[in-house]
Parts: C-alpha cells; sequence; structure tokens
C-alpha cells in the first residue's frame, strides 16, 4: 500500500513540473510558442487557453473531491499527449520525447491512482 502511494505522488509530482514547466512556456514565451504552433498550423490564439486547461487538469488531478473530474482530466491529458506525440512526429522536429515522458507519467500516475 504505501509503495503504491509512493509511486502515485512521484509519477503526479514528476508529471505536475512537466505541465507546470510548460504552462510556463505558454505565459512568458509566447513568441516561441506562438512560432511552434504555426508550424503545427494551430492558431495562436489558443495558446492561453491551453495553458489554463493544463493548469485546471493538475488542479483536478490533485484534488480528492471530484473523482468523475479527476477521471475527465486524466482523460483529457492523455488525448492531449497522444495528440502533442503524433503533432511532433508527423512534423519532424525532434520534440516528441517530452510528450512521450508525459504520457507515460500520465500512465503510471493513473493506475497508481487507482491502486493507492
Amino acid at each position: 500500500m504505501k509503495r503504491n502511494k509512493i509511486v502515485f505522488y512521484t509519477s503526479t509530482g514528476l508529471l505536475t513540473a512537466l505541465m507546470l514547466f510548460s504552462v510556463s512556456m505558454y505565459l512568458f514565451n509566447h513568441n516561441e510558442i506562438s512560432q511552434a504552433f504555426s508550424g503545427f498550423g494551430y492558431p495562436s490564439y489558443i495558446i492561453y487557453p491551453y495553458a489554463g486547461a493544463k493548469l485546471l487538469g493538475l488542479f483536478a488531478i490533485w484534488n480528492t473531491n471530484f473523482k468523475t473530474i479527476k477521471e475527465w482530466a486524466y482523460a483529457g491529458f492523455f488525448f492531449a499527449f497522444v495528440l502533442a506525440f503524433f503533432a511532433h512526429y508527423m512534423i519532424g522536429d525532434g520534440e516528441q520525447t517530452g510528450a512521450l515522458i508525459a504520457l507515460v507519467l500520465l500512465i503510471i500516475s493513473y493506475v497508481f491512482y487507482k491502486k493507492k
């Protein structure tokens, strides 16, 4: 039981650090992120709402009161990471590793959330 909690909190903590780094890039390095989004063919006006959605998702994952919303947050992050992986892979910029790491951390976090 204790091992499951340690794995859950470690993986969720690392995922949170990765997401907070991503959000900080969205907020404080907007020009570079805007160019990256343009390279994907995405409009740059979705950067700030996407940063907000990531923060809300992190809040939902760490909050113990809203189990259904937590499930939705895990699902939303899953689709975001899978789509980010393939977006980076398809344009060939070599930046898909971050999305793959986030996906692995998310899966570990979810599995051990169910076990704890």
